[in-house]
């Protein structure tokens, strides 16, 4: 599967980067150029990583997460990673992450608006 990148600024400001499908060793340097994109385009109060759409993630996906975090950090922009997909959580909680992208809580397709 591929991954596909959208972004949209949130009513307060902040920037959402929404990865959809799998992030893997061939387009892992995506997230992290997806990030530096919306950081070169300006200042977002804060950046977004909505990953309810991501299918799987493996340790170079991690790795670019953590250069996203960096890069942004370096900006003065907190990056924080929403409502990840049950096995994205089950990722950043096993590398010990969740704590750095704002202990998001896995997103429950079963819960209705």
């Amino acid at each position: 599967m591929t991954l596909s990148i959208t972004t949209s600024t949130l009513a307060d400001g902040a920037v959402e980067v929404s990865p959809r499908g799998e992030i893997d060793v061939e387009n892992a340097y995506e997230i992290r150029e997806a990030v530096a994109a919306q950081l070169s385009a300006g200042s977002p109060i804060r950046i977004e990583l909505n990953m309810r759409h991501v299918t799987f993630i493996d340790s170079v996906g991690i790795s670019a997460l953590v250069a996203a975090f960096q890069l942004a950090g370096v900006s003065g922009v907190k990056l924080v990673v929403t409502r990840p997909s049950r096995f994205a959580h089950r990722q950043l909680w096993v590398t010990g992450l969740l704590g750095l992208f704002g202990n998001p809580q896995p997103f429950d397709e079963t819960v209705t608006a």
